[in-house]
């Protein structure tokens, strides 16, 4: 229990996994899904880890896909839970260290361009999939529209992330071996579509 609350605070997915194994991975996309302390958390590097290891025997794949895909969804619907009750209210506050404004402009900027598939989209870029369920709620999405999304997001961002690590893990020999690099590089590519938005932001103003 201690080596993993240490992974936590350091924000290792590796060390996540290895301490935490199913229920540890379970916390954490919970918590980065329906949680806006989860904000910080490595959702996308944490499942590719996931299904690294995976290919090496460390962990059953299906099983992972199940239970993070059932953790994820949750998550969501807990976000949804929150904005109706409250979310309206707390984006009000003043920026503060685990909030800040612009993640609610980012992610409203998300559901003028894609409406009700931003639940979808949402789960591939970090950030906005924390934000995303609770401003749902916050809107006047029912939740049988928002649940559909969220399952489907769900499905298709567990079962993405986890077997694009296991199919590296099993094709690269000693996969294990190249942990970080290749994470480093999965965490560049999820943050980019944040990049960009910022970017054409800057260019508009």
């Amino acid at each position: 229990m201690d080596n993993f609350l240490i992974a936590i605070v350091h924000l290792d997915p590796i060390a996540i996994v290895q301490a935490g194994g199913y229920l540890g991975i379970a916390l954490l996309i919970f918590s980065e899904s329906g949680l806006l302390i989860g904000i910080f958390f490595p959702g996308d590097s944490l499942l590719f880890v996931a299904g690294l290891l995976s290919a090496s025997g460390f962990l059953s794949v299906v099983p992972l896909i199940l239970i993070v895909m059932c953790a994820a969804i949750l998550g969501d619907s807990v976000g949804y839970w929150f904005g109706t009750k409250a979310g309206d209210t707390f984006f009000q506050r003043k920026d503060s260290r685990f909030f800040k404004q612009v993640y609610v402009t980012r992610t409203q900027e998300f559901f003028a361009q894609y409406s009700g598939r931003t639940i979808v989209l949402a789960r591939f870029v970090p950030v906005v999939r924390t934000i995303a369920p609770i401003l749902a709620g916050i809107g006047t999405m029912s939740y049988r529209t928002f649940f559909s999304y969220n399952a489907l997001g769900g499905l298709l961002w567990s079962s993405g992330m986890i077997s694009l690590g296991y199919f590296l893990g099993s094709l690269i020999p000693n996969s294990e071996h190249y942990i970080l690099p290749i994470s480093l590089t999965v965490v560049a590519i999820s943050f980019s579509p944040i990049f960009i938005n910022f970017a054409r932001g800057k260019r508009e103003a």
